[in-house]
């Protein structure tokens, strides 16, 4: 996979519809600018839509996140744009950081698509890791979120948004839109593209009522993800968050991948010159192996 996009991206990266009442499948991709994976897939998907044109019910519109950050290739320019969509944030009139400012462009043109054009809205935000990751979803149980969330084939991790606020499923949730953030695999790896296209094909499937049948890249882009790079379905709830202050001096041992089992008094990082170790028999989820980030790492447990 690419690891940068070779030009500028627009804010609407795609929009498709053949016409039919039906529910709204809003997708996001670059909320973190070094996560561009999702956004070469909504280009692919929406290339495949406009060529084929097959018949679905409602729309799908695909929307870049960090603009400037993907722009630029990096993670975010003054903070973490999936934090800074909490309650006090919303209510401000005059955003003070760029990413303030671009959670308000998304706003407005989530505005454009009100629930009484639609039957119901759906959201899918994309997003790849840092360490090396089996593709999952992570779901807010609130709403019927974790009821969509298990028609799709992965892991699934409950209870991210209840220990980060200021996320973006968090507030498209409080708005009332049913959906889930998938985590596609590593930043680069060659499968976080095709695996963020198989799940954008699914929730097509699922929400809009495609036959993908009809897609000239189905199954294989489908298939693939389902069947060979995602893992069978089992669910996850985070017992743990490990995280950083600014200016704290961090750093994971090398190694861990997404949902490696750990073992009580295992050593798992250095912090500020002091040793971490694990005091759970469980497994590590999100271990930080960038620079920029407040989260060292996550503990979950299988329910």
């Amino acid at each position: 996979m690419k690891e940068k996009l070779e030009e500028n991206v627009d804010r609407i990266i795609g929009e498709y519809s053949s016409g039919k009442p039906g529910p709204l499948l809003f997708v996001t991709a670059g909320i973190h600018g070094n996560e561009p994976s999702g956004v070469f897939a909504l280009k692919e998907v929406f290339k495949q839509l406009d060529k084929t044109k097959p018949e679905i019910e409602g729309k799908i519109v695909g929307v870049s996140g960090n603009q400037k950050a993907l722009n630029e290739n990096k993670r975010y320019i003054d903070e973490d744009l999936n934090r800074t969509w909490t309650e006090e944030n919303i209510q401000i009139n005059d955003p003070q950081t760029h990413e303030q400012k671009e959670m308000f462009e998304i706003i407005k043109v989530l505005n454009n698509y009100s629930e009484k054009d639609h039957t119901k809205r759906y959201f899918l935000d994309c997003h790849t890791t840092s360490s090396a990751s089996l593709p999952y979803v992570s779901v807010q149980e609130v709403n019927d979120n974790d009821e969509w969330a298990h028609n799709f084939p992965t892991y699934i991790i409950r209870g991210f948004s209840d220990i980060i606020t200021g996320d973006i499923d968090h507030y498209l949730s409080r708005t009332g839109m049913t959906g889930f953030v998938f985590e596609a695999g590593q930043h680069t790896d060659d499968t976080s593209e095709e695996n963020h296209e198989g799940v954008i094909w699914l929730a097509l499937r699922e929400a809009n009522k495609l036959d993908l049948s009809e897609i000239s890249t189905y199954p294989e882009c489908v298939e693939r993800f389902s069947k060979k790079n995602a893992p069978d379905q089992k669910t996850f709830e985070i017992i743990h968050r490990h995280g950083l202050e600014d200016g704290d001096t961090f750093k994971m041992k090398e190694g861990y991948e997404n949902f490696q089992k750990i073992e009580k008094g295992e050593l798992l990082a250095e912090q500020n010159g002091e040793k971490v170790y694990s005091e759970w028999d469980a497994y590590i989820f999100m271990p930080l192996y960038q620079s920029q980030g407040n989260d060292g790492f996550f503990v979950v447990q299988d329910v």
